[in-house]
């Protein structure tokens, strides 16, 4: 990291240590903690329900420390994870020093890390979030030699009082500015907090969703992230949720991620980008147009996309989401540009002309290298996703396509070009195989392709056994049918998972 790059980091222990995350040491943390007065040490780490749980310290001395940081502590992993059973449930909690953070919510000086889950005899959890998420970009790399990176689009609504003044037009919030926005300044600070705990942000925005119900005004936001390991792509989204979720307390408001709140208005997904990378190079492109390697990872999501959905769409609200003829995919395609498909590939800058020059007549042409902006996006999950298991089973997916011998063949297959939703295109619909449209029928999905995602040893068993087990425990089949005109019970489903993830 240059010294540029270090001037104009937001997060305070990077500018203090004055070397990246990534670098950092168990010295770096102690010298930090010593030098700037820190009073309490918290551990945070994901359970089972997708949220993120503390363990607090009051820092009294040096050694006391020295023994939190290199021990960790022992947690009760029964009360975490449903597949741990109480007669053998203690866990060990370590710490991850790159992910150390200055809280900006706590009163007193705090620091706080991100931990992993370890056994009883010293080695990674078999079953835990981040550790199978590091198992599958562990076994991406050892079969295809490339590093997978990913980033997610945050997608929020922000509950607040209704005003009558300058009121937006329902449904059509994308982009919009103040005063028609009126939760433009909390999104900015949410970003400006995440930034500080070490996201890396690409933009923020107003979204497409704005409604009024009971009193209460509704408006969609989203942030986006940039492309990073996968590994810290997750804990990315983990902080940055909890960091959004702190600030609507601190300021008054009520935030969800639930993928649908009421049917009519825009629900709420959490897209994921993906890029595969080689000795720093982005490999999604070959000569200006999607490479082979980039369509071989697509061939892969294309034939575990049913499952995906298992770690994905976490509950029956999931699949009020994901209805036909809607932005939100239902069928197994791909293609450029086209937001009726279930895996996008964006405009890539991919054109080889300086915009930039065009558009600013001083500035010569400055041959930037924009291949590294490429990606391809999942457009099914949403906010009650596990996240370490999504990025997990993405990242599982875009591996087994280069262990397919018809990857390509796929790839083509399940390309399209067109509107799928269009009656014109009837024909090309009914070829295309359809997403589950429930969490039984995703689990029944990641039950038949299990095998997939076992492979390596990257999901365990047990974990593969909870999932199937807590989808088919909604027993939600036909739910969706037999609530569709009773608005009712809707809204008593919605508020059941309001705070889902």
């Amino acid at each position: 990291m240059n010294e540029n790059m270090l001037k104009l980091n937001a997060n305070p222990v990077v500018a203090f240590l004055k070397k990246p995350a990534s670098e950092w040491t168990k010295s770096d943390i102690i010298r930090y903690i010593e030098e700037n007065e820190i009073q309490m040490l918290n551990l945070m780490y994901p359970g089972g329900d997708g949220k993120l749980k503390t363990l607090n310290f009051v820092i009294t001395n040096r050694d006391y420390l020295e023994t939190i940081l290199t021990c960790g502590e022992r947690v009760d992993g029964s009360s975490l994870f449903n597949f741990i059973q109480a007669g053998s449930s203690d866990l060990y909690v370590l710490p991850r020093f790159r992910t150390a953070f200055l809280d900006p919510f706590a009163e007193l000086p705090t620091l706080t890390m991100l931990c992993s889950y370890f056994d009883k005899d010293g080695n990674p959890l078999e079953s835990s979030p981040e550790n199978t998420l590091a198992k599958a970009a562990k076994a991406f790399t050892e079969v295809t030699g490339m590093e997978f990176h990913a980033m997610g689009e945050l997608e929020y609504y922000v509950i607040s009082e209704d005003e009558e003044v300058y009121p937006a037009i329902d449904q059509h919030g994308y982009h919009e500015s103040a005063p028609y926005a009126k939760t433009n300044e909390f999104r900015a600070r949410c970003m400006h907090y995440i930034a500080q705990i070490g996201g890396q942000i690409k933009y923020g925005h107003s979204e497409v969703g704005n409604f009024k119900q009971d009193g209460f005004v509704y408006e969609q936001n989203e942030i986006e992230f940039l492309p990073v390991r996968v590994e810290e792509a997750a804990d990315q989204l983990m902080l940055a949720k909890w960091a959004i979720r702190n600030l609507a307390y601190e300021m008054g408001y009520n935030v969800t991620f639930a993928p649908k709140i009421t049917t009519g208005k825009a629900g709420s997904g959490l897209h994921i980008h993906m890029r595969i990378m080689k000795d720093g190079k982005n490999m999604m492109l070959s000569n200006g147009v999607l490479s082979e390697q980039a369509r071989t990872m697509i061939a892969g999501m294309m034939e575990l996309a049913p499952s995906i959905t298992a770690f994905g769409n976490k509950n029956p609200t999931s699949y009020f989401r994901l209805v036909p003829h809607q932005e939100a995919p239902t069928n197994v395609c791909w293609g450029d540009r086209n937001r009726s498909v279930l895996v996008r590939v964006p405009l890539g800058w991919t054109a080889g002309v300086d915009m930039s020059s065009k558009a600013n007549p001083l500035e010569q042409d400055s041959h930037f290298d924009t291949s590294v902006k490429q990606t391809v996006e999942m457009r099914s999950p949403d906010g009650s996703a596990d996240l370490y298991q999504l990025l997990a089973g993405l990242c599982v997916a875009c591996r087994h396509g280069f262990e397919m011998q018809n990857a390509l063949e796929l790839a083509e297959k399940t390309y399209v070009n067109v509107n799928i939703h269009d009656d014109a295109n009837a024909g090309k619909l009914a070829e295309l195989s359809q997403l589950p449209d429930s969490c039984v029928a995703s689990a029944a999905c990641l039950e038949k392709q299990r095998k997939a995602f076992e492979a390596h040893g990257v999901f365990s068993p047990a974990m593969i056994d909870g999932i199937v087990k807590q989808l088919r425990g909604f027993n939600d089949s036909t739910l969706r049918k037999d609530i569709e005109n009773k608005p009712e019970e809707i809204k008593k489903l919605v508020e059941e998972f309001f705070h889902c993830g």
